[in-house]
């Protein structure tokens, strides 16, 4: 299976509406169905419309960010519980410390 760039894509594009959807597309060895599928994205999103988004499901990278997210979260939670921790055990060393310096 071939893969273009976007830059291609435009160009094809371009090309194939100076030619005509049938000599364009022929020169260029894509389907109709194709280069109408290309039109399609580049008239809504212009150039970036024209990336090759296999593979790159934006569902998935969303649930993938999410998953991410909580995880740090959890990892964030972690450490303030550790310093709270921490602290609380500082506070009671340094009163122990105290109590013993005063005698």
């Amino acid at each position: 299976m071939r893969s273009w760039t976007k830059e291609q894509k435009k160009r094809i594009i371009e090309d194939i509406q100076r030619l005509g959807v049938i000599a364009g597309c022929r020169k260029h060895s894509i389907s109709p169905s194709l280069y109408y599928y290309w039109l399609e994205k580049y008239n809504a999103n212009g150039v970036d419309g024209l990336e090759d988004t296999r593979g790159k499901s934006t569902q998935s990278q969303l649930n993938q960010l999410q998953k991410e997210n909580r995880l740090l979260k959890e990892m964030l939670a972690e450490k303030e519980l550790e310093a709270r921790l921490k602290d609380e055990l500082l506070k009671k060393k340094m009163e122990i410390w105290n109590q013993e310096n005063k005698r």
